[in-house]
């Protein structure tokens, strides 16, 4: 047997349960994780081990991971708050597109300093080169949640969703008008 094949199969015999409940299936599909969402909602001890799902190895396991854990922070957004620091570099770092999304619904919700708003800002932007619209119109979004945190940033915030109001995909075209009416009433563009 070689190496790798016993490191892989031993690793895999100490995984959590939890995360073994969002292994295996379709990438189309979220799986078991709506039970784990449940399970670590009435054990909070679990959304720490969720956390480190997004460092699996094995992408179906990051996405629902991710899913898990944003659905998880719209109940409890004070979760997050312990692992800002790794959030906000998985985000930085990850390429994969269903982890992004997920981590622009989330980013907003941590309580962040002005430092940490430009960074989750910066990081935003550069979702939006992404080539998943998803990934762009939740990047809109969180762009648009930060401009509520920060008056600082609001005004560049502001003219980015305003150029993406008129060059970008249909989909970011419609956000960005919801989001340019909630953040300027009154204004069109």
């Amino acid at each position: 047997m070689r190496i790798s094949t016993l490191i892989n199969s031993s690793m895999a015999s100490i995984m959590h349960p939890i995360l073994r409940k969002l292994e295996g299936g379709d990438r189309r599909s979220i799986g078991r994780s709506d039970e784990v969402v449940a399970e670590a909602l009435a054990r909070p001890v679990l959304f720490k081990v969720l956390i480190t799902g997004l460092s699996a190895t094995d992408a179906l396991l990051r996405m629902r991971a991710a899913d898990a854990l944003e659905k998880i922070s719209v109940v409890q957004p004070d979760y997050l708050q312990p692992h800002k620091v790794f959030l906000i570099k998985m985000a930085a770092a990850s390429a994969q597109k269903e982890v992004r999304w997920h981590l622009a619904q989330m980013l907003p919700r941590l309580k962040l300093n002005e430092k940490e708003r430009r960074r989750v800002a910066d990081i935003m932007l550069r979702y939006l080169s992404d080539g998943s619209s998803i990934v762009k119109t939740c990047a809109m979004q969180a762009l648009a949640d930060i401009a509520i945190q920060s008056l600082a940033l609001r005004p560049s915030i502001l003219l980015h969703l305003r150029e993406l109001t008129v060059i970008g995909t249909p989909a970011m075209k419609a956000r960005g008008r919801k989001l340019l009416a909630k953040l300027n009433p009154g204004k069109t563009r």
